[in-house]
């Protein structure tokens, strides 16, 4: 275990070298995210972006037969309209920090991942799955729609129509189809998930971290735009490191047949 580090009751943070683990861990709720909670997911996800040292996140879960269940709903229930418009903005920064992170994101995901814990996971690149898996935009079936981003998220994964169907319909969507439809990306084996996802966090940070933000910046800047504007900012972002020390030590590397040290810069 790397060292941890807490952001209130129910978020860690755990280094594995350039492999950063943010986990959420409020076991008792079966991680529904309260206000609190949200909270402590934006605080650790601003101090994750600065940190020159992490190279991929990988989103984890203590609780056995859960990712996330989505929003605290007992937390909501019991808010004036009032405080739940005041409270919105506290509930979008958890999502939005995932989102922004500007290194390679993987979530870990087993159990229940629905509505807003669905969300988490669409907010990472890449979401590694285990067969006790189950997904789903339930939101319109209490009265509201998906607030964390799927409305976004989700149809950038599986189109416009197919995200139309799932979020319409509320239903819930277990790992063999979710994989089949690209709702998530690898399915493990059963409890695998944690280990599969920090073990393609480690190839992932083998790679050059200025490299890696890069081509973040420019998948997520260049999607949705057409080609032209696209191959703009895919080019604003090789010149941003064509000429880093990253790029000098990986061509030297490669010449010297060895492996790069990376200055990260």
């Amino acid at each position: 275990m790397g060292d941890e580090q807490r952001y209130g009751e129910h978020v860690a943070v755990r280094r594995h070298g350039h492999v950063v683990e943010l986990v959420l861990d409020r076991p008792k709720a079966m991680n529904a995210v309260s206000s609190e909670m949200a909270r402590s997911i934006a605080a650790a996800c601003a101090a994750l972006a600065g940190d020159a040292g992490a190279r991929v996140v990988v989103v984890t879960s203590t609780h056995e037969r859960a990712f996330c269940v989505g929003a605290d709903l007992k937390e909501r229930n019991s808010f004036s309209d009032a405080e739940l418009l005041r409270q919105r903005p506290t509930a979008r920064a958890a999502y939005t920090g995932v989102l922004d992170l500007p290194m390679p994101t993987i979530a870990a995901v087993h159990g229940f991942a629905l509505g807003g814990g669905f969300e988490l996971a669409l907010s990472c690149d890449v979401i590694v799955a285990d067969p006790t898996t189950v997904v789903g935009l339930p939101e319109v079936s209490v009265g509201v729609i998906p607030g964390g981003g799927g409305t976004q998220l989700l149809p950038r994964r599986v189109g416009a129509a197919r995200a139309a169907e799932l979020i319409f319909s509320a239903r819930r969507v277990e790992a063999p189809e979710a994989r089949e439809l690209g709702l998530v990306d690898v399915v493990a084996e059963e409890g695998g998930a944690r280990a599969e996802a920090l073990a393609l966090g480690v190839r992932m940070a083998a790679n050059s971290p200025v490299g890696l933000r890069a081509a973040k910046r420019a998948l997520r800047l260049g999607h949705g735009l057409d080609l032209r504007a696209g191959l703009e900012v895919e080019d604003a972002a090789w010149r941003a490191v064509a000429f880093s020390g990253d790029r000098a030590e990986g061509v030297a590397a490669f010449n010297e047949k060895r492996k790069p040290k990376w200055p990260g810069e």
